[in-house]
């Protein structure tokens, strides 16, 4: 009688470990893809809050002319604040203006050459790009970085082993 006690304790164990295991995985996984949407809706949100910032500051603000103008730096500074837990080394941003001339597209990458740059005190977009119903376009890229993500689709070979790149793009028509 004794030993198939033993027998049965045995057996729990196998079970637990056949089962316990699958059952973690499944678990970590869950977490790292909930923590991948809430970065990629953060980056999202971000973007938009930038591009919302950018065509409502137009240039022909009727109370305070001096305040409508928007820089590089002010847009940069409104898409790190809204994203909240991008980091703004790791964060690409590209901001670009309907005539898609070489001086309505300016490039941060990373985003805090935006913050402190040389372009950070650049108006954007520059006239003539920056007239009522004229369109901007931010775009943004931000690696999200998991052991997990190794198992998804088109996340790469080689270099790119853990990393996927989560892209955004918001365009609005000035406003003001």
């Amino acid at each position: 009688m004794n030993s198939r006690r033993v027998q049965r304790q045995g057996n729990s164990v196998i079970e637990f470990t056949l089962v316990g295991i699958p059952m973690i995985f499944v678990l970590i996984s869950v977490f790292e893809m909930s923590r991948g949407m809430w970065l990629y809706h953060t980056l999202a949100h971000a973007v938009k809050e930038g591009t919302r910032f950018a065509v409502v500051h137009g240039r022909s603000c009727e109370l305070e002319p001096n305040s409508c103008t928007v820089t590089v730096r002010d847009i940069a500074q409104r898409i790190r604040t809204n994203g909240v837990g991008l980091l703004p080394q790791e964060l690409n941003v590209t901001l670009s203006s309907e005539p898609n001339s070489p001086l309505s597209v300016v490039n941060c990458r990373p985003l805090s050459q935006c913050l402190e740059g040389a372009t950070a005190a650049e108006q954007w977009p520059q006239y003539p790009s920056n007239q009522p119903g004229m369109d901007l376009t931010l775009t943004a890229t931000y690696p999200f970085r998991s052991a997990i993500s190794m198992f998804w689709p088109g996340a790469g070979k080689g270099m790119n082993f853990g990393v996927f790149t989560f892209p955004a793009q918001s365009t609005e028509t000035i406003q003001f």
